[in-house]
């Protein structure tokens, strides 16, 4: 290209490029340079496809390949006109299905759009001489594979599906005019399976993908630059890495990229064009065209989306590159494609140990669920060390369970006889019938509780402290630190509700609806009034399952089973956790569709804006909802019951629950890992196990109907991406929410279940596997999104670890027993004014923290004297049954341990914050100099080609800048 001085001032400088994996796609990208096999052509599978050369590779087999793709398109013209087809219009014909080929890259106008279509006409019923069938076999092997349009040569880059029997005609046919003017080549062509149902194939020719390569600021290699740095070789390999041989796509190398620019496309290194722009790349520019198309005249009349919505289009998606599975092992014959290598060498169960390649991922599924992945396995390598500590910490209670000393004296004490827990039913029990809770009790509630919680709060600052710093290394591999989020359009509810009202959009200048803030803040109030309502409905639901233990209580304590009869508390919070549970599934999917309707409801501008609003509802009612009845075990149960002779009743009837005499965190440790297993066995099934039976039941109806050739042909990818399953409406918002309420549970009641990072980390490994066969077998490929962080959810997750510290306080302080022994051993035990140094100083604490009343006094025909759990006076002394001054020296404890805590956690990890800087200083460095380094390559690459154009034109040149 040549390029004068006065176009040369003109040209703006480039922006500092960054190191990205995009440059090994002009030369290894190609789905068969993965095939190490691939290099010579296989006589059962004609690829005319053009690749880079390789070593193996010559000039002559790929003329050999073109030449014989050109052969072939003839053979298939002459076919087509030796079979005495019809040719009719594809939207009229109701009995044959018909295809219609753009197969020249020109613009069209209204009145010859029909006239230039290549309408071909196949007749499955007829039958074909031989020569015809061995031709159409051949033909198959190139069209069959459902990458290329039917020439083998044009690949596809989107598809569209639409009904025949659809009557938004008009529309599809103006928008399909309106894409080929935009310089798209589309060619249509029926479903197998389904009559009614018709693809169109969207291939992107060259001069279109520089186009709007350019106009997107897609950022391209200019230059390449090996650096592989070797390891020494006495070094062990690491087990979790996958070898460079499984993946060999993805090379180490040093690239540098820039904005593309067809004015410095020289500057670009173009080895093959068709490979220049890797799959995921031209997906996106597409689908950027197909949201600003036009189907209609009018501003507002414009996207796929819109199409999707009305019903003139079915479904709109990229194909994955072929199939995900192969007749050949791997190790021997290579990948296929990189659906393929992302199956062996991702989704498969054998890979779980081994790190994401997340390069890959990136490269096929775009930059937005590659953050996803990333960042999920980040938080699952992070909980490595919390579940080894939460583990020490609950093996450390179970080899002392048997030393306690709490312990020791609850499973001794034969005589002390126990207050009856209930009105009615209840029997005098002894404490030592309460030794099995005791000992439980102390696997949670031990002298490591404290450390753990201190531990989790500092675990989870370093985990988004050091977040931020990986997010920031793959957002400068992946080219997105420059990239910002473009304008986005705006929704079509929101363009519909206020096209009346119109003000200058600051960023564009152009005119554009506008929601008044009187409009919009009386929707919020109303969004927030629905909020709150469905909070009040959650805590409704609490309720009912308080009562439901209330009257279980009487019901379990009379029960005719002696077991049951013996161990009603156990059988009473167990019905309580499950009930609770279906509850919660329950209310789940009501509170989808009210999340969904007040986010509507509030018309937000754009898409993004609508995600965040659905997400942050989504999470505030599935929070509440899974935590409300573990808040009020933690905080609530046995506080407000009163004491024997004097308990609070509900509505007069219903004697409020108390804790077991060993404490209530055996409750809180029993609904946590109720909720928390069945929670995510749950996730899993819905996440994997529905959408296989989706896709088995419509594979099952289309091998029922019979609607497959006799001949079995397999069906085209395209047609095989049409039968999986979408992918959800929401983008990654369940798969985000569901971890991010999976933290809530490793952080916020940790200090009662030590075990939950430990479950956390094994259902993580496995889930890693279900999103990944999930996305590569059972999902239609997304649209490769960019995006440069988590979004929403990263403040999410800094307020719950806010929340984190602040519950774990109350749960040490309130609902644990740690703090009363400590007063004990402190001010009351063996060892007062001596400090706490062994069990042996809690001696006699069992006896200190039970008070006595006379069984006189409750009329039911006992006499004597019962222990119940608290800090009273005797029935005899002079204040009888009013609180000791150990009572408020425990609750004086409680107050001080909170507030101190609360400040020492938060003082910790703001430092440590404060210390962790966002960006490694090492990034910092290569960041500056490769903008160095740009600037002086630019200088010197721009120099050296002008000076090469000089000489070609024969005119004199100087080595200095002209």
């Amino acid at each position: 290209m040549n390029t004068s001085r006065s176009e040369t001032v003109k040209e703006p400088p480039l922006k500092p490029s960054r190191r990205s994996m995009p440059c090994l796609a002009q030369s290894q990208t190609h789905p068969h340079s993965l095939s190490k096999h691939s290099s010579f052509l296989q006589p059962n599978r004609l690829q005319p496809q053009a690749r880079p050369l390789s070593a193996g590779t010559s000039t002559a087999t790929v003329n050999v390949v073109s030449e014989r793709a050109k052969v072939m398109e003839t053979l298939e013209n002459n076919l087509l006109k030796l079979s005495n087809t019809e040719y009719s219009d594809p939207f009229l014909g109701k009995d044959k299905d018909t295809y219609t080929d753009d197969s020249e890259h020109r613009n069209y106008d209204s009145r010859t759009d029909q006239s230039l279509l290549i309408q071909n006409t196949v007749t499955r019923q007829k039958p074909e001489p031989r020569i015809k069938s061995s031709l159409k076999n051949e033909m198959n092997a190139i069209a069959s594979s459902g990458l290329f349009f039917k020439d083998g040569k044009k690949r596809i880059d989107y598809i569209l599906v639409y009904k025949k029997s659809s009557l938004q005609i008009e529309k599809r046919n103006t928008f399909e005019k309106n894409l080929r003017a935009e310089g798209l080549m589309l060619e249509r062509e029926p479903a197998i399976t389904s009559t009614d149902i018709m693809f169109v194939k969207i291939h992107c020719p060259w001069d279109t993908l520089c186009k709007y390569a350019e106009r997107m600021n897609i950022r391209m290699p200019f230059s390449l630059q090996r650096n592989i740095r070797e390891l020494k070789s006495w070094l062990p390999r690491n087990p979790m890495k996958l070898d460079k041989e499984a993946l060999p796509d993805l090379e180490e190398t040093d690239c540098y990229t820039a904005p593309f620019s067809r004015a410095r496309i020289h500057h670009f290194t173009i080895n093959n064009k068709d490979s220049f722009f890797s799959n995921s790349t031209r997906s996106r520019i597409v689908h950027h065209m197909l949201q600003r198309t036009k189907y209609e005249d009018g501003k507002s009349k414009m996207g796929i989306n819109r199409l999707l919505s009305n019903g003139t289009y079915e479904a709109a998606f990229p194909p994955h590159e072929g199939s995900h599975k192969s007749r050949h092992p791997i190790k021997t014959h290579g990948a296929q494609n990189h659906r393929h290598l992302l199956y062996e060498r991702w989704a498969r169960w054998g890979m779980w140990y081994k790190y994401q390649p997340l390069d890959l991922i990136r490269r096929y599924f775009g930059e937005k669920i590659g953050l996803y992945f990333a960042w999920l396995g980040w938080y699952t390598g992070m909980l490595i060390p919390a579940a080894l500590v939460g583990l020490f910490v609950f093996l450390y209670g179970l080899f002392t369970m048997d030393s306690s000393q709490v312990s020791k004296e609850i499973c001794e004490a034969n005589e002390t006889i126990m207050c009856p827990m209930c009105e009615r039913n209840c029997t005098l029990q002894k404490l030592n019938e309460s030794c099995i809770y005791a000992k439980v009790t102390h696997l949670f509630d031990n002298g490591g509780t404290v450390f753990f919680a201190i531990f989790m709060a500092i675990w989870a600052t370093v985990f988004l402290e050091f977040w931020k710093r990986r997010r920031a290394v793959l957002t400068y591999d992946w080219d997105l630190i420059d990239w910002e989020d473009e304008e986005e359009e705006l929704r079509p509810q929101f363009e519909a509700k206020y096209s009346q009202v119109e003000r200058v959009n600051p960023i564009t200048g152009k005119p554009e609806p506008f929601q008044p803030f009187p409009d919009k803040l009386s929707r919020l109030m109303v969004s927030v009034s629905g909020i709150f309502f469905m909070i009040s409905l959650v805590l409704t639901a609490v309720f009912a399952v308080v009562v439901y233990r209330l009257v279980a209580m009487e019901q379990f304590a009379s029960f005719q089973w002696y077991f049951i009869k013996k161990y009603w508390q156990f059988a009473t919070s167990g019905t309580g956790v499950c009930i609770n549970f279906m509850i919660i599934m329950s209310l789940n999917v009501v509170y989808e569709k009210v999340a969904y309707l007040l986010t509507d409801l509030e018309h937000p501008r754009t898409e993004s804006e609508w995600e965040n609003s659905f997400a942050l509802k989504m999470f505030l009612f599935q929070f509440v909802n899974l935590n409300s009845s573990i808040f009020y075990i933690a905080f609530f149960l046995g506080r407000f019951a009163g004491r024997p002779g004097k308990y609070n009743k509900l509505f007069n009837r219903w004697r409020l629950e108390e804790c077991h005499p060993s404490g209530c965190l055996i409750d809180l440790c029993l609904q946590m890992g109720v909720i928390m297993v069945l929670k995510q066995m749950w996730n899993n099934f819905m996440e994997l196990g529905y959408p296989l039976l989706q896709n088995w039941w419509s594979r099952r109806k289309i091998k029922k109907g019979g609607q497959l050739l006799e001949h079995k042909i397999s069906l085209p990818q395209w047609e095989k991406d049409w039968n999986l399953q979408p992918m959800n409406l929401h983008g990654l918002m369940d798969e985000y929410l569901e971890m991010v309420l999976q933290f809530g549970f490793t952080t916020i009641f940790v200090a009662a279940f030590p075990l939950a990072p430990l479950l956390a980390l094994l259902n993580n490994i496995i889930e890693i596997r279900l999103d990944a066969y999930k996305f590569v077998t059972q999902w239609r490929r997304p649209m490769p999104a960019r995006a440069t962080d988590i979004g929403i959810w990263y403040g999410i997750l800094e307020g719950i670890g806010v929340l984190a510290v602040i519950t774990n306080a109350f749960v040490i302080a309130i609902t644990s027993d740690y703090i009363p022994r400590f007063v004990y051993a402190y001010k009351y035990g063996p060892c007062t004014d001596e400090g706490y140094r062994q069990e042996k100083c809690l001696k006699g604490y069992v006896n200190s923290s039970l008070s006595v009343f006379d069984l006189n006094e409750l009329g039911m025909g006992y006499s004597g004297y019962c222990r119940y759990r608290d800090y009273r006076a005797p029935p005899w002394s002079s204040a009888p049954y009013e609180f000791t001054l150990q009572f408020w020296h425990v609750l004086a404890a409680r107050l001080a341990f909170i507030i101190v805590f609360e400040h020492l956690v938060f003082g910790i990890k703001s430092f440590i914050a404060y210390l962790i800087p966002d960006m490694p200083k090492d990034l910092c460095d290569r960041m500056r100099r490769e903008k160095y380094l740009v600037q002086e390559m630019m200088y010197e690459a721009e120099l050296e080609h002008l000076q090469r154009e000089r000489k070609k034109n024969g005119k004199q040149y100087h080595h200095e800048w002209p």
